[in-house]
């Protein structure tokens, strides 16, 4: 028998960090994300974010690669998007994102931070959060590819 628990907080951006993800309306993507994963087998702990960008920590089945569900996710909520008149600033989403992998006892830690959010990002930009998370994470910055879009 095989058993697999994978939890990760992926972070992605709105192109060119444009903030196009307005407030009054989040809760309408947010619930359109919640649909996409619940039908690709996965569990939400938590979805929020900003007007330019969005965290969602979330657990997938180990037969779907990160990078796959990735993919399908931002190409269906790209077209959900822009044919929703509630985003009319949304012109696509950056290139890539972060995933980062936690165990189960740290799922409440990251929910309380993708929570806080709004109150997170009166104090640090996006770049800055997004640069601390690769580095804290053991990862390199090339500048050339930083928040390239």
């Amino acid at each position: 028998m095989s058993y697999t628990h994978f939890v990760y907080h992926i972070v992605w951006r709105t192109y060119r960090s444009l903030p196009a993800i307005n407030e009054e309306h989040e809760r309408d993507l947010y619930a359109y994300i919640l649909g996409f994963v619940t039908n690709h087998k996965g569990k939400i702990f938590r979805i929020g974010g900003m007007p330019d960008h969005i965290h969602m920590l979330l657990s997938i089945p180990p037969d779907i690669a990160v990078s796959e569900f990735m993919r399908g996710l931002k190409f269906a909520t790209n077209a959900w998007l822009k044919q929703n008149t509630d985003f009319p600033l949304f012109s696509g989403w950056g290139e890539g994102y972060a995933a980062f992998t936690y165990s189960k006892d740290q799922i409440p830690v990251v929910k309380q931070y993708i929570i806080n959010q709004k109150e997170h990002h009166k104090v640090t930009t996006f770049a800055e959060e997004y640069r601390k998370f690769i580095i804290d994470n053991g990862g390199t910055i090339d500048e050339r590819f930083f928040l390239v879009d």
